[in-house]
């Protein structure tokens, strides 16, 4: 069976998920890549360094994001987002965004080579050294989601 997600089923995709595609355009270019991101209830939160997709959305500010759960060819859910590019410039904002991504996405950063911060530490946001991370979010405008469930 195919059918739509309502409104709370999309935003349960859009939280228990932290890796989603982001596309931007400008001059007749389109222009998608996978990110990290947090989602508060409201706003969906990133962070990237300097690049091409920081400077399409400088350009054009319209966007949409797109995340998924796929189980399987025949168990999925996948969720669009529209909405508008907000770079966080005000130190407060990005203060508040980098706390709600690091409490979604620190927990699942964990490997042989990447360990948690010690509990009570506030690490910096940084993408690359010496860079500071460029904090934005996305201003939800629309959202649509859509599912398949297989009896099997």
């Amino acid at each position: 069976m195919i059918g739509e997600l309502t409104n709370n089923q999309i935003d349960q995709v859009l939280h228990s998920q932290a890796v989603g595609r982001i596309a931007c355009y400008t001059n007749d270019k389109p222009y998608i890549v996978p990110v990290t991101y947090a989602f508060d209830g409201e706003y969906l939160y990133l962070h990237s360094r300097e690049g091409m997709k920081i400077k399409m959305m400088r350009k054009n500010p319209v966007v949409c994001f797109e995340v998924d759960i796929i189980e399987n060819m025949a168990n999925w859910r996948s969720v669009i987002i529209w909405g508008r590019y907000e770079e966080l410039k005000k130190e407060t904002d990005r203060q508040r965004a980098a706390k709600i991504l690091k409490e979604r996405v620190l927990p699942l950063q964990t490997s042989e080579t990447v360990s948690r911060p010690a509990e009570g530490t506030n690490p910096p946001l940084v993408v690359e050294k010496k860079q500071r991370a460029i904090i934005y979010r996305i201003r939800i405008t629309e959202k649509t989601g859509r599912f398949e469930k297989s009896g099997r």
